[in-house]
Formats: C-alpha cells, sequence, structure tokens
C-alpha cells in the first residue's frame, strides 16, 4: 500500500467518524500502523496531524476561506505543508480546434504513460501543443495506449514514458515551478471556466457562484459545476479548489479523499503535533 492511499484511508475514516472526534489511537488502530509512525506520515504527506486535520473539516474553516482576505498561501498565521507539495505552475490553455474534436483526434500525435504520482497512478497523455489528460486511476498497470485511443480513436497513440514523465515529476514536487501548456477538448463556455480556475493560486478557495460571475455568466451555478466536473487535466486545472458557498467540499471527479489531500498540501496549517 503506498502512503497516498494510507493517507485516502485515514482520511475517509476521519471524515465518516468527525463528529465522534476520533483519537490518534483510534485512527492507527483502524489503520494497523503505529500511532507514532501514523502521526508522522500524516504530517510529512498533509502538513497537518490528523487532528488538525478533523479541524479543517468544519464548515466554518471552509466558508472562512471563501472571504476576500489575503492569500493563505502567504499568511504567516496560517503557514504551509513542507516544501514537497504541489508548487503552483504557470498554465497556458488552449483549446482544440472543432475539426479535432469532431475528428476523434485525426491529426494528432498523442504521447501517453501511466505514473505513479503523489496521488496515485495517473495517465497522462500530451499533443505537441501540451497536455491533453491528466487522470488519476484505479490501477498503475492500465493500458495507457488503450484508454487514450479510446478517448481519441482517429489519433496516433505512442507509449512514450519519458516525455510524460516530466508531469510525473512535477506532481512529486521536485521539477520547481514548470511551464505547461495545456491543449484540451472543451466547449467555449467549459473552456471559460477553466481558465477562470487558472486564475486562483495555492491557498485560495473558490466557489462555483464565483466562477461563474469570472467566467462571464452570473447565476449560472449549476452549468459552471458541470463544466467543473469535466475538466480533462485533473490538478493543472485546479478544480479541487472549488467549495460550495455553504462552505461544504462539494464532490470531485476523482475522488473526495484526494481533493481534501491536495487541499490539506496547499492549506493545512503548521504547528505542534
Amino acid at each position: 500500500m503506498s502512503d497516498f492511499d494510507r493517507i485516502a484511508r485515514a482520511i475517509r475514516f476521519l471524515n465518516e467518524h468527525a463528529e465522534q472526534q476520533p483519537s490518534l489511537a483510534q485512527l492507527s488502530d483502524h489503520l494497523g500502523l503505529s500511532p507514532f509512525y501514523l502521526q508522522r506520515l500524516f504530517r510529512r504527506w498533509a502538513g497537518v496531524t490528523p487532528k488538525q486535520f478533523l479541524q479543517l473539516l468544519t464548515v466554518q474553516r471552509a466558508r472562512a476561506l471563501l472571504a476576500d482576505q489575503p492569500l493563505l498561501a502567504v499568511s504567516e498565521s496560517v503557514g504551509l505543508s513542507s516544501g514537497s507539495r504541489l508548487h503552483d505552475h504557470f498554465v497556458s490553455l488552449e483549446a482544440m480546434t472543432p475539426g479535432e474534436v469532431r475528428g476523434g483526434g485525426a491529426g494528432l500525435v498523442i504521447d501517453t504513460a501511466i505514473h505513479d504520482t503523489l496521488y496515485g497512478p495517473a495517465l497522462i497523455a500530451m499533443t505537441p501543443r501540451g497536455i491533453c489528460a491528466l487522470d488519476f486511476i484505479a490501477a498503475a498497470d492500465q493500458d495507457a495506449v488503450e484508454l487514450v485511443g479510446a478517448r481519441w480513436p482517429a489519433a496516433e497513440v505512442r507509449l512514450d514514458a519519458a516525455r510524460t514523465g516530466a508531469v510525473a515529476e512535477a506532481l512529486a514536487g521536485h521539477a520547481g515551478e514548470p511551464r505547461w501548456p495545456l491543449h484540451v477538448q472543451g466547449t467555449n463556455f467549459q473552456i471559460s471556466v477553466w481558465r477562470a480556475l487558472l486564475e486562483t493560486r495555492a491557498g485560495q478557495l473558490t466557489s462555483y457562484a464565483r466562477l461563474a460571475a469570472q467566467s462571464g455568466r452570473a447565476g449560472a451555478a449549476r452549468a459552471v459545476g458541470q463544466a467543473v466536473g469535466a475538466n480533462p487535466v485533473a490538478v493543472l486545472i485546479p478544480c479541487h479548489r472549488v467549495i460550495r458557498e455553504t462552505g461544504v467540499l462539494g464532490g470531485y471527479r476523482w475522488g473526495l479523499p484526494r481533493k481534501q489531500a491536495m487541499l490539506l498540501r496547499e492549506l493545512g496549517p503548521s504547528g505542534a503535533d
């Protein structure tokens, strides 16, 4: 079991038992780990202790993050997780042409591979113009060429772990501040929502209503939610930073524990164990 799998199991348990405020001993017993090892692992991976994570689960905390205040990422009073956390990326976004979409990727050459990342196995696919897909998947032994070929049946799909590996390295926080061009398939409205998402930074949460206003469609929060859910590039288009106006985290295409893990690494306060 990977560290992420252990953290994801811990997050699920804490979510399910938040009202009971489980102790470190109860959590470690559930995971079959020693309390000392679990505390160290959780803190190293997420930047917070299990107890601090329980505090982050409150609606009041989430709602406070939505306030128009200086970003938590630069707030000394809040602090951040370790330097190994995912850094912000400078991302440019280009839409595929209608012809490329209608033609199932005809004329495109797509390099792809599956990599183990900080958040579990991920399928990464790239055209010559940029990343066209970044999906977290169930298992690392799936066939990357087959998965991408099903999405773009007319494209030339090649296995190239060396090219896609640079993206996986960035997800591990080992590649500084890379500049990633994206080459994605989406409607004009979806593209506008994804561009608005790219304006958020680590430590900043937004809401569906706020994204709707930024996209020029005030009042269309439901449509924005659908566009957020259709995001083809995990993490780099940071849809994990979107929560409901009530402060509830809402859903996530790649699983709520993964969304919470990402936010932990961006928002988690430092402090005593």
